[in-house]
């Protein structure tokens, strides 16, 4: 899996950075998504409370903000637009190979960690698999949804390592 990370607040270490991609890798795998991109951005309060706002409607910082991206699902490709294009199999599986994009308020994990007792690299850790998980269509908005999603995530952050 290919994961794009930008760092604009500056303040993320590169061992979390290495930790991120360690943890958002074993959780490709765990869910087949090897070959899969995406992009995850390290921001500040006051910039994730603009993306919040954008895409959420919530005019207030978060700690995570996850964008899914769906391909258009009335996208058709006949049988004689790929026989006229022999380059289109190839860019088209290209345009699937993006799930979508993760930002992560830094200053929230901070505070996070520091509210929850736990470390501050177990609180990113938990926040890239968490947006993770939600731009691979999981959720919790039932208690169902929350069991296993929430299962899912601490089995992933216990086998890299990475308890509270």
């Amino acid at each position: 899996m290919y994961v794009e990370i930008i760092d604009e607040t500056g303040l993320v270490s590169q061992e979390i950075q290495e930790q991120t991609l360690g943890l958002l890798h074993l959780a490709a795998q765990k869910l087949g998504q090897k070959n899969k991109e995406m992009r995850l951005t390290f921001l500040d309060n006051q910039a994730i409370q603009e993306i919040n706002l954008t895409y959420r409607g919530l005019d207030k910082p978060t700690d995570v903000v996850s964008l899914e991206y769906k391909p258009e699902e009335d996208l058709i490709v006949s049988e004689e637009d790929l026989e006229n294009d022999p380059d289109l199999i190839e860019m088209l599986a290209e345009f699937d190979s993006y799930i979508g994009e993760l930002f992560i308020s830094v200053d929230k994990a901070s505070e996070q960690a520091e509210d929850y007792g736990h470390s501050f690299a177990r609180e990113m850790g938990f926040l890239a698999v968490h947006g993770f998980l939600h731009i691979n269509g999981y959720d919790h908005v039932t208690e169902e949804e929350e069991a296993e999603m929430f299962g899912l995530q601490e089995e992933i952050l216990k086998a890299y390592g990475l308890k509270r």
